[in-house]
């Protein structure tokens, strides 16, 4: 054997990458001198494709399968390197693997709240968090625009550009999706879906695709979960009533404070509620007032005074009111002993046993003892 044959042999001739971290995206082949032998037995497996660099060039890019690192396999580098004719020496060339299976669990959340603006509710700051599933479709292109010639890349190094993407995304999708403050905990999975279609259109020219994304869950400050609860409820409750409940509790409120002017602002605030919602339901119930009787406001009938008829000389006259009875204690003609009688009573009566005749008495002197 002579010595170039020896050291032809001492090149690498097996080219294989068994991934055993579970985060690694890329991982570069170690070789001697960056010696590759003409011949060699490249292997990638399932789930990997085989990037071959050239100077800083991507040239061939391999998928799942078994090859012999000859001229007729290699037609970028071939043209690279300028081999008209073929070769039997060892070449210099980078060899990077890729990962293309999925990675999963994937965390993602917004650091800071993003702002938006809603119709009903005007600006809202929102926070969100989730999780998402990537994968490598292109090996060569992630290679170019994100990891470079990094001898090891792992999903580490990436997440944080791709949170800043996702979040990005997030608050144009929910911007634009149209969908009311009050209903996104209800749509969730058409934020999700969106989200995703939103970020592949940008991930695809990273050599990027993602497989899954989801919004877990989306929150916003507790007095504006207080605003949109009450008026999801405006629906479902009279209005009346509520307008009352209201200006109860602003009075119960006051009236708790210490202070000589907590009354006074709890009743105005009391007021003024009751203002407010009553405006709010003009439209409602002056509707209402079309299709129903009158009956607000009216008093109910006068009660007639009562009227007596008088036994005069064996004779009934009457009926008299209370004045016309007066004037007739006075003048004598109607003693504590004339019979008098009104409507529902048994039968006659002396004047002075009926309660409402007898008060008449009460200024007339009684008759001189014999």
């Amino acid at each position: 054997m002579g010595f170039f044959d020896k050291l032809r042999n001492e090149f690498v001739d097996i080219i294989d990458w068994t991934d055993n971290t579970g985060d690694t995206l890329v991982w570069k082949f170690p070789r001697y001198q960056d010696e590759i032998k003409m011949g060699a037995k490249l292997t990638v497996r399932e789930s990997q494709q085989a990037v071959f660099m050239n100077e800083g060039k991507i040239a061939d890019v391999y998928q799942p399968g078994m090859y012999s690192v000859e001229t007729q396999n290699m037609p970028i580098l071939a043209t690279l390197k300028g081999w008209k004719y073929g070769f039997d020496s060892p070449f210099k060339a980078d060899v990077f693997f890729v990962s293309t299976r999925q990675f999963v669990d994937q965390r993602w959340g917004t650091k800071n709240a993003i702002t938006i603006a809603d119709e009903r509710f005007g600006m809202i700051e929102l926070r969100a968090f989730g999780t998402f599933a990537f994968r490598i479709e292109d090996g060569g292109k992630f290679i170019k625009e994100i990891a470079g010639t990094n001898g090891e890349f792992t999903t580490e190094d990436i997440n944080g550009q791709l949170r800043s993407l996702i979040v990005n995304k997030f608050t144009n999708a929910i911007g634009s999706g149209n969908i009311p403050i009050d209903k996104v905990a209800a749509s969730v999975e058409d934020l999700s879906n969106l989200c995703q279609e939103k970020l592949n259109q940008d991930f695809e020219g990273y050599g990027l695709k993602i497989t899954k994304f989801l919004v877990e869950n989306v929150s916003m400050p507790d007095d504006i979960k207080k605003e949109i609860f009450e008026y999801s409820r405006l629906d479902k409750i009279d209005m009346q009533k509520l307008a009352q409940m209201k200006a109860a509790q602003s009075i119960e409120t006051a009236a708790a404070n210490p202070g000589v002017g907590g009354m006074g602002v709890g009743l105005g605030v009391g007021v003024g509620m009751g203002n407010i919602m009553a405006n709010t339901m003009g439209t409602a119930i002056t509707n209402n007032q079309q299709n129903q009787p009158n009956t607000i406001g009216t008093p109910p009938p006068i009660p007639q005074a009562a009227q007596y008829f008088v036994a005069e000389n064996g004779q009934q006259t009457g009926p008299f009111d209370a004045a016309r009875l007066a004037q007739m204690v006075q003048s004598g003609t109607l003693t504590r002993d004339t019979l008098v009688w009104k409507t529902g009573m048994a039968g006659w009566a002396a004047a002075s046993s009926v309660e409402d005749v007898a008060s008449l008495f009460s200024n007339v002197p009684p008759p001189l003892p014999q």
